[in-house]
């Protein structure tokens, strides 16, 4: 139990590669990678970069996939102390225009098929996990959300993601949020703290090379949360250290 242990999902590249390198001098980590022969040769970068690493053959919308986890972990360590839920995919080809994006016009096919992996397959890890996660003395559980789940900003004709809308990306991260805010409570009173985090427009294969912001950015909210002291929040939606409106 002295060592901590940290599995970040989708983490052989961009956002969640960066989230693992940052975090490189906190725990092991884990990266999660659907291609393991991609996750092998991140894990190599992070190796040369004085990581102790190691890669999961983990695709998130296998259905067999959290348990295989869950196996996985309680073999090898026996606990889980940080999960950055960090795999996820858009909607359509953004910027947001065309049917993909539009309310009226998006398939219920692309609806079920964002829905299940930035959702439905984020709560069925982190349930299978749990367990794992209650044996850390300090658990820490990250959910990747986006600005784009804010209903508060959304609906606000002054805001500047309000005719920023892809209706099934936003409605999955939307939902996200609610998992954070209702494993929160549920879990109030314990050692794990769980929080939502925007980790801004970034540049990476869904942010495009217009994105303002660099890798070492974008990792910043995860990696706070993700290494919160004892009096840090939970139940909340932050980009770095600021609260977002829900």
């Amino acid at each position: 139990m002295s060592q901590k242990i940290a599995f970040i999902t989708g983490g052989n590249r961009g956002i969640g590669f960066q989230t693992a390198l940052d975090l490189k001098d906190v725990a092991k980590v884990i990266i999660g990678s659907r291609d393991l022969k991609q996750g092998e040769q991140a894990v190599e970068k992070l190796r040369k970069a004085g990581a102790e690493a190691d890669v999961l053959q983990f695709d998130i919308t296998d259905r067999g996939a959290p348990q295989a986890a869950y196996d996985y972990f309680n073999s090898k360590y026996g606990h889980l102390d940080i999960l950055v839920n960090n795999a996820g995919i858009a909607a359509g080809v953004f910027p947001a225009t065309g049917p993909d994006h539009s309310v009226g016009d998006v398939s219920l096919d692309l609806l079920h098929k964002v829905f299940e992996t930035n959702f439905f397959a984020q709560v069925a890890l982190t349930q299978a996990l749990l367990p794992l996660l209650k044996k850390s003395p300090a658990g820490r559980i990250v959910n990747l959300s986006s600005i784009l789940a804010s209903l508060t900003l959304h609906a606000n004709p002054k805001s500047p993601i309000y005719d920023a809308k892809s209706f099934a990306y936003d409605a999955s991260k939307t939902a996200l949020n609610a998992f954070t805010v209702h494993l929160a409570h549920e879990l109030r009173g314990t050692n794990i703290k769980v929080n939502s985090a925007h980790p801004g427009w970034v540049k990476t294969d869904m942010g495009g090379d217009q994105a303002p912001m660099e890798l070492s950015e974008g990792a910043k909210t995860s990696v706070e949360l993700a290494t919160l002291g004892e009096d840090g929040p939970t139940g909340g939606y932050f980009h770095v250290g600021k609260a977002l409106p829900w």
